[in-house]
């Protein structure tokens, strides 16, 4: 077990999951005054964002997969506050933040823009997969939306023409964060997992069940795929100095 996860044991004994991978780091990001969706301020973000790609002793990952544990933990607004502050960091670097939730897409509401044309159709058609990220005002940013949804949408992950598109996202950009849906319902989080450089998981405080944390840990475990990081999100209740110093 990690070092960051004996600290969060003993700052909230109820929520931290236990996780065996050794590299697993451990983020807690809060919830804003008397509102109800979680909010995350530019030091949160920007403290995530060193742990998983300035800090790394190797090569940092390129491609990472954000995925909660059950719906509503949190994930859509980390990966895109995970993508803002890396395109904002890295300047010339160029950012795509792909939205592959076809179970509950958000991304394209957060950020105000259509969501027509995106990745249901990048794996449906030929074109370059560049054609179908949208460029964010945001310099150095891109969203690859969930595109035009169907009945059979979330089918489409688990086509080789998945593969051959986040390969090309690869090439394309710098770094790519994919926003999955959550991995106590669905397989989805792992494929896109197994064909990223790792995954990162976000648990929602008072709400994950340590047995859910668990199991979904397993089965990643299981398929190989390397848990970059531990996020617990929403906590409400404030951590001491002394902790922080050490997370």
């Amino acid at each position: 077990m990690s070092k960051h996860f004996e600290l969060m044991q003993q700052i909230e004994k109820e929520q931290v999951q236990e996780v065996s991978d050794s590299r697993v780091t451990c983020s807690d990001f809060t919830e804003n005054g008397n509102q109800s969706e979680s909010i995350w301020t530019n030091d949160e973000a920007q403290r995530l964002v060193q742990q998983l790609f300035a800090f790394q002793v190797k090569e940092p990952p390129r491609t990472v997969t954000f995925a909660g544990i059950d719906h509503g933990n949190g994930c859509s607004r980390i990966s895109a506050a995970v993508a803002e502050t890396l395109a904002k960091n890295n300047r010339g670097r160029r950012v795509c933040l792909v939205e592959a939730n076809f179970r509950s897409p958000a991304l394209p509401g957060m950020f105000g823009v259509p969501n027509h044309f995106g990745l249901t159709e990048a794996l449906l058609r030929d074109e370059a997969v560049s054609q179908f990220a949208k460029p964010l005002p945001q310099q150095n940013l891109w969203l690859l939306s969930s595109g035009t949804l169907a009945v059979d949408s979330p089918s489409l992950l688990a086509s080789e023409q998945l593969r051959t598109r986040i390969a090309e996202l690869r090439q394309e950009f710098d770094f790519v964060i994919v926003d999955a849906p959550p991995l106590n319902r669905y397989s989805d989080g792992i494929v896109l997992g197994q064909l990223s450089d790792g995954l990162v998981l976000v648990i929602e405080a008072n709400t994950t069940r340590r047995e859910a944390a668990a199991a979904v840990t397993q089965n990643l475990h299981a398929a190989k795929v390397p848990i970059l990081a531990a996020v617990l999100n929403k906590r409400t209740f404030p951590i001491p100095e002394s902790i922080y110093k050490i997370l």
